[in-house]
């Protein structure tokens, strides 16, 4: 008997315990048939990536300090080759140019090739809440895109470093199903 109530009392102390987890949910994904992981990492291994960040992710604080806290988050998760996230643009436009935008509270029509080609729709924001629509470009054509949420109420709370994770794992998904046909073989 005793060692049930011990059982008991332990339940109802962990159950009491604040929720550690920062939960990060992904909304649906899609990628182009031009989609191929080792194309992202041919062009991004031991390189810079740019990322262009469009919208206002946190009401109040400014786009520069947003940017500036951000990106250590982005780099502690980003995906697998050996790359450097940038804003920096560069002077001569690359070709390919291969990109990342982040689009928070992206208007609820807006598709991933609109934002490659420069198209720029916004919804309100929630404070506290951040919704991101993700889309990987080259040129002006949308690899891949995905959307994520979380509740976080600055760029560097734990609950961003979990989204970021989880959006650039299904952006640049290494799966063999999204490989070429004729070759399924990834880059170490």
């Amino acid at each position: 008997m005793r060692f049930v109530r011990r059982i008991a009392a332990t339940a109802a102390a962990v159950a009491t315990l604040p929720v550690l987890a920062h939960a990060a949910t992904l909304g649906g994904s899609d990628y182009a048939t031009q989609y191929d992981f080792r194309e992202f990492y041919t062009a991004t291994d031991n390189k810079t990536f740019r990322v262009v960040l469009l919208g206002d992710a946190f009401p109040g604080m400014p786009q520069a300090e947003v940017a500036r806290r951000l990106l250590p988050v982005m780099q502690a998760n980003k995906p697998p080759p050996r790359l450097t996230f940038t804003y920096e643009t560069p002077s001569e436009e690359p070709h390919p140019d291969y990109r990342l935008m982040l689009v928070f509270n992206p208007a609820n029509d807006l598709s991933g090739d609109a934002v490659c080609n420069g198209e720029r729709r916004f919804k309100p924001g929630t404070s506290g809440h951040v919704y991101v629509f993700g889309v990987y470009c080259r040129n002006d054509i949308a690899l891949s895109q995905v959307t994520g949420w979380t509740d976080a109420t600055t760029p560097d709370a734990p609950a961003m470093g979990d989204l970021m994770k989880e959006l650039f794992s299904v952006l640049f998904d290494r799966s063999p199903g999204l490989l070429p046909q004729h070759d399924r073989t990834l880059p170490n």
